[in-house]
C-alpha cells in the first residue's frame, strides 16, 4: 500500500478493506526506496492498524555489494524514523538472481544479526534457496530468531522443514488458484499458532480477481480457501489469525517508537 499503484484511491482501498473486517496490516517497505518512506506517514493517518516492516530484499542486496553491513545500517536508521515493528523482507531469491549468491547472503546475514541485536521479528523472502537460508537461519541466531515466511508457496515437504525453525508461515493468494493443490495440501500441516495469511499487494490477486490489481480486502478470499481446506470456517479461523499476528509483530496500538530505544 506505500507503492504508487494504491496513490489514486487510498482511501478507498481502506475502506474496502474494513468492510470485510481487516483488523491487522503489515505493510513491507525498501529501505532503499526513499518513495515508499515518504508515503509511510500517509498510510499512518489513513489508518491506525497499520504497521510497517522495513529491510533491504534480496532483489537489491547488489546496492551493498561493497559492504554488506551498510545494508544493516540503513535498515536500523529506517527502523527508528519509521517505527516500524519488523525487519523485513529479508532473505534470497535465487530464481531471478538480480543480485549474486555470495552478496545476498551476506546482507542477509547481515540483517539477520540486527534483528537478533534488536529482537525484532524478520519478515523472509525466500525463492529456490531454502537449504541455504534454513542453515543460515541456524548459524545466525537459531532459536533467537523469529519471524514469518512471506508468500510461502511450498509443499507439504518444504512446510515441514519451514516449520523447524519455529516461524510462521503465511499463506498468499496463490492458495487460491487451480494449479495450487501441493500448497492446499501444505496448508493443512500447519499448526493453529504458526498460520498466518496475506496477499502480498499488489501482486498475487486471488481467483476470481487473478490478473488485477490486488489489495487488503481481497485477503478475505485467502481466509474463505485456507478455512475451506482446514475444514473450519472463516469466522471461527479469522480470531486466531489476529491472535498469531499480534504474537509476532504486537498489537498496532501499542507505543511502536518504544521499541526501539537504545
Amino acid at each position: 500500500m506505500a507503492g504508487p499503484e494504491f496513490a489514486a484511491d487510498l482511501p478507498d482501498v481502506i475502506a474496502r478493506a474494513r468492510v470485510v473486517g481487516v483488523e491487522r496490516l503489515l505493510v513491507i517497505l525498501g529501505a532503499d526506496d526513499d518513495e515508499e518512506m515518504a508515503r509511510v506517514s500517509l498510510l499512518s493517518r489513513e489508518w491506525e492498524a497499520v504497521q510497517f516492516a522495513v529491510g533491504v530484499h534480496p532483489h537489491h542486496a547488489h546496492k551493498f555489494g561493497d559492504d554488506p553491513d551498510a545494508s544493516a545500517t540503513l535498515v536500523e536508521r529506517r527502523l527508528h524514523e519509521q517505527g516500524a515493528v519488523a525487519i523485513g523482507e529479508i532473505g534470497l531469491d535465487y530464481h531471478y538472481a538480480f543480485s549474486s549468491r555470495d552478496v545476498q547472503q551476506a546482507v542477509f546475514r547481515a540483517q539477520l544479526r540486527l534483528a537478533r541485536r534488536r529482537s525484532l521479528p524478520v519478515v523472509l523472502h525466500v525463492r529456490e534457496a531454502d537449504a541455504d537460508a534454513l542453515q543460515m537461519l541456524a548459524e545466525e541466531g537459531g532459536a533467537a530468531l523469529r519471524g514469518v515466511f512471506h508468500c510461502f508457496s511450498g509443499d507439504r515437504a518444504a512446510a515441514a522443514r519451514a516449520l523447524t525453525t519455529g516461524f510462521f508461515l503465511s499463506i498468499p493468494g496463490i492458495a487460491t488458484f487451480p494449479a495450487a493443490g501441493a500448497l492446499r495440501d501444505a496448508v493443512t500441516l500447519i499448526p493453529d499458532d504458526r498460520l498466518l495469511i496475506e496477499t502480498d499487494s499488489p501482486f498475487l490477486a486471488p481467483v476470481p480477481h487473478r490478473g488485477t490489481r490486488n489489495e487488503p480486502a481481497r485477503v478475505a478470499r485467502v481466509l474463505e480457501v485456507v478455512a475451506r481446506q482446514r475444514g473450519v470456517e472463516p469466522a471461527a479461523l479469522a480470531p486466531r489469525l489476529v491472535e498469531n499476528f499480534d504474537t509476532l509483530f504486537g498489537c498496532p496500538n501499542a507505543r511502536k517508537a518504544q521499541l526501539y530505544k537504545d
